[in-house]
């Protein structure tokens, strides 16, 4: 005869959830307000990854190249070191940041400011989709069909004063979702980044919701981010939450934690050298 002894975590049979109950939990968590599960049990908890949708776009025939990039790789292998510092699990621990509820706040030198929910700014502009070639600093490279609109479009929304000069953007700031931001040793987190004015009213600076004709999956800085074809990747800020018009040159991430490798400009240009290996040729 087989005697099976519980171990003294073992829970009784009588003690299990009755299954119609367990799978109708859904209900309940939907009668919620969104601020009332966030506040009880905060952002991280309540969902799992977003189930991407299709996003409707006229593609801009000005902006092609060829050959673009899988989109397997491109959304595989990431650099959000809120998250991780290996590109490779990024893709796995951002799935806690989720594009809803989401705002923008535009602030600063100008005239109307105003935050914006992400749903608002995504009815205000028609998204069109245009292929840009994607160049990192450590000399990697992809060509992506990002989907979005121009920055100028939203900046005119705010309808900046005469003495902004520069544009400050910042990303969201929530150690309970992205862990390695409970770490301030090397990086002054949140992120932050900047353009000139002029730069970022230029019909190259792009700002991408989607990418592959989806939403932006989080790994790749949903629900909007920046896309700066010229300039190197680090420029490209991923999940925005603020943009900031400003009179003098932001403090932005990389250029603080090292400023003798990162520059505010950080154009790309494989004549000059990053200090520490050779900008001549990208993979």
């Amino acid at each position: 005869m087989n005697i099976k002894i519980k171990k003294n975590w073992e829970i009784k049979e009588n003690k299990v959830t009755d299954e119609k109950v367990f799978f109708s939990r859904r209900s309940v968590v939907k009668g919620l307000t969104t601020t009332a599960v966030a506040g009880l049990l905060g952002p991280s908890l309540l969902a799992a990854a977003p189930n991407l949708q299709k996003l409707k776009k006229t593609h801009n025939s000005k902006y092609t190249l060829g050959n673009i990039t899988e989109e397997k790789l491109f959304t595989s292998y990431n650099n959000f070191y809120e998250f991780a510092l290996d590109k490779q699990t990024v893709k796995n621990k951002a799935k806690r940041l989720l594009p809803r509820p989401w705002s923008v706040k535009i602030s600063g030198l100008v005239n109307k400011p105003k935050t914006w929910d992400i749903e608002d700014i995504l009815k205000k502009f028609p998204l069109e989709e245009r292929i840009y070639r994607f160049r990192c600093v450590e000399t990697w490279s992809a060509v992506v069909p990002w989907i979005g609109f121009e920055l100028k479009k939203l900046l005119a929304l705010a309808e900046p004063s005469s003495k902004a000069k520069y544009v400050k953007l910042s990303t969201f700031f929530n150690p309970k979702i992205a862990k390695n931001q409970s770490n301030s040793f090397y990086y002054d987190w949140p992120y932050t980044e900047g353009l000139r004015l002029d730069e970022a009213n230029n019909e190259l600076a792009f700002i991408a919701v989607g990418l592959y004709g989806k939403e932006l999956p989080p790994q790749n800085g949903t629900p909007i981010r920046l896309v700066t074809p010229w300039k190197y990747g680090f420029k490209s800020i991923k999940s925005i939450v603020s943009i900031e018009l400003t009179e003098k040159q932001p403090t932005t991430l990389w250029n603080q934690a090292a400023p003798n490798e990162y520059g505010f400009y950080a154009n790309v240009n494989p004549e000059v050298p990053h200090p520490r290996w050779s900008q001549a040729q990208d993979k």
